[in-house]
C-alpha cells in the first residue's frame, strides 16, 4: 500500500496526543495490517481479532436497527481495545492504558480514522485500473470517500417460525 508512510505518520501522531495509547494500528476489514505502531503485542493477531470483532460488531449493529458500524469499545482490567471505521476498507485499533480519558480517546481516534480512511481509500483509487477510474462521476467520488465503513451480512431469522416462512418462500 502506497499510503503506509502516510498512515503510520498519523499513527505515532496520535500517540503524541494520547500518551496513554499503548498501540495503534490499521488494518483491513479483512484482518490484514496495513500500518502498525505497537509494542508488546503481535499486530498481526490483534488484526485478526479485529477483524472477528468487527463482523459480531456489524452483525449486532444490524441486528439491532443502530446502522452502519463506527466503532467499537471493548474495556479489560488493565485498559481499553478502541476500534473505529476508517474509510470503507479499513480499520482503526487503538490500545490504552486503564487510566486514558475515554472521551479524548474517541475524540482523537475518530478524527485519526477519519484522516485513515482518507489515505487509504485514496490509495486504493489510486491503485485501481484506469478503465474502473474512468467510469466513475466526480459525485460519485466525492460521496464514496467519506461513506461509512459498510459490509453486508446474511441476515438470521428472529424466531424458529420465521426460518420455516423463509424456508418455504427461499424454497418456491
Amino acid at each position: 500500500m502506497d499510503a503506509e508512510p502516510e498512515v503510520l505518520d498519523e499513527l505515532r501522531r496520535l500517540r503524541t496526543r494520547i500518551p496513554q495509547l499503548t498501540g495503534a494500528l490499521a488494518a483491513s476489514v479483512d484482518g490484514l495490517v496495513l500500518a502498525q505502531d505497537t509494542a508488546g503485542v503481535e499486530p498481526e493477531g490483534v488484526a485478526a481479532l479485529t477483524a472477528a470483532a468487527l463482523g459480531v460488531a456489524l452483525r449486532l449493529a444490524e441486528a439491532t436497527g443502530q446502522g452502519d458500524f463506527r466503532e467499537l469499545l471493548v474495556r479489560g482490567v488493565h485498559g481499553y481495545v478502541a476500534t473505529y471505521a476508517a474509510g470503507r476498507s479499513a480499520v482503526l485499533t487503538l490500545l490504552a492504558q486503564d487510566r486514558v480519558n475515554v472521551g479524548r480517546l474517541h475524540l482523537e481516534g475518530r478524527r485519526a480514522s477519519s484522516r485513515i480512511g482518507e489515505l487509504i481509500d485514496e490509495a486504493v483509487l489510486r491503485a485501481e485500473p484506469p478503465q474502473s477510474r474512468t467510469a466513475r462521476t466526480p459525485t460519485t467520488t466525492a460521496t464514496t470517500r467519506s461513506a461509512p465503513l459498510r459490509t453486508r451480512t446474511a441476515r438470521t431469522p428472529a424466531s424458529p417460525r420465521s426460518a420455516a416462512n423463509a424456508r418455504t418462500t427461499t424454497e418456491s
